[in-house]
């Protein structure tokens, strides 16, 4: 028998859906409108490629996982953007942080050749930023 599977969505979960929608659009999720209203706590954004970025509240969750608790500490997984150049890390960054997003580490020239930036959305989740340098 020959099983297979291929990667359909990634999800984070938020305290806020409105707050998270509004910080992802500024980093180019193509939320639809309306996203950000759900009455059930979830969002989808379909991607280039067509796997979906879900957001769903920790309400939402809870209501199919009643014992969900948020992880204590810093999550292993980061959600990354790649820009069109060094200046839109830097624009996007400073966006991002107005947005609600929380400044890790500014943007800098990284050795291994990109314009690099850290922060994290409004819930903590960790956000990379980065282009290649000279583009």
């Amino acid at each position: 028998m020959t099983t297979s599977a291929r990667l359909d969505a990634f999800g984070i979960v938020v305290v806020d859906l409105k707050r998270a929608v509004d910080f992802y659009r500024v980093l180019g999720a193509p939320f639809p409108e309306g996203a950000e209203a759900s009455e059930h706590g979830h969002a989808e954004a379909t991607l280039a490629g067509g796997v979906r970025f879900m957001i769903d509240t920790e309400a939402s969750v809870k209501t199919f996982n009643p014992d969900w608790r948020r992880a204590a500490g810093m999550s292993g997984a980061s959600l990354a953007f790649h820009c069109s150049g060094g200046n839109d890390v830097d624009a996007i960054y400073e966006l991002a942080i107005a947005a609600g997003g929380r400044r890790v580490k500014d943007p800098w020239n990284a050795f291994w050749g990109q314009r690099y930036a850290l922060l994290s959305d409004p819930d903590g989740n960790p956000v990379d930023l980065y282009a290649e340098l000279g583009a």
